[in-house]
């Protein structure tokens, strides 16, 4: 379902090389130029290979910055990487950042509408989809209510409720989603479970080791932006949770 072949993402990075706050104050007021800045570059991602087969589900661990989310990113196309290459068969939905793309001076409703068409909708499937979708945020009475009025529990209700409106064949997700109260949050257990059952492949980025345990059957663990381990989800997180106790290694 996923090939990941020599995947390499590279940022450049600046240093600004101003030696004290006086003279960057100056520099700021004045709009001057920084007279010295030494470029370097820094690998996300290093050298990725690994396939995802059909029904397989995949778990991915490590620290922060490690690499998970960007690697989640550069599947899912949101991130173009410099080197190698992603092939996936197979119609795919990421639930990354998932209320990024609301406009806060729309309504709820036309945020339903807008975030549908940025997720390939078609205009009939998502007026397919509008009641349900409003029936499981239990946001009727705010529906019609611009978004920037919205509590974040109430967005990201709003937005998880779009994201998981259809059935992709690859599902991909980084960490649980808290949407609010507890209420909420086993309804969208629920839904996101059903989601993984009906997937033919699924990558998950979790620090959650319990969850990667129960729901994956193979896990990579991410270090620094390359593959440190990968093996049966019960290994590479007991490696990982071990390695994080005692990160000396004595």
């Amino acid at each position: 379902m996923i090939t990941v072949n020599n995947v390499v993402l590279t940022y450049e990075l600046y240093h600004d090389q101003t030696r004290s706050l006086k003279e960057a104050a100056i520099n700021f007021f004045h709009k001057r130029q920084y007279t010295e800045k030494k470029a370097s570059h820094f690998n996300a991602l290093d050298q990725i290979s690994f396939e995802v087969k059909e029904n397989e589900r995949l778990g991915i661990v490590g620290g922060n910055g490690a690499g998970k989310s960007t690697l989640l990113k550069v599947i899912s196309g949101i991130l173009k990487p410099t080197q190698g290459s992603i092939k996936v068969n197979g119609t795919i939905q990421p639930l990354i950042e998932i209320s990024a793309g609301f406009n806060p001076e729309f309504s709820g409703k036309e945020n339903i509408y807008l975030n549908g068409y940025m997720l390939g909708f078609t205009k009939e499937q998502i007026t397919s989809k509008e009641k349900e979708i409003i029936e499981f945020t239990e946001l009727k009475d705010f529906i019609n209510v611009p978004v920037k009025y919205y509590s974040s529990g109430m967005a990201v209700r709003l937005a998880f409720a779009i994201a998981t409106s259809i059935e992709p064949e690859v599902l991909l997700f980084d960490e649980m989603l808290s949407a609010g109260d507890a209420h909420f949050n086993a309804k969208a257990q629920i839904r996101m479970n059903e989601l993984v059952n009906k997937s033919k492949g699924m990558v998950v980025v979790s620090h959650d080791l319990s969850m990667i345990k129960k729901l994956c059957n193979r896990a990579l663990w991410l270090e620094r932006g390359k593959i440190k381990m990968e093996g049966t989800p019960e290994a590479v997180t007991q490696a990982y949770e071990t390695a994080v106790k005692n990160p000396t290694g004595k």
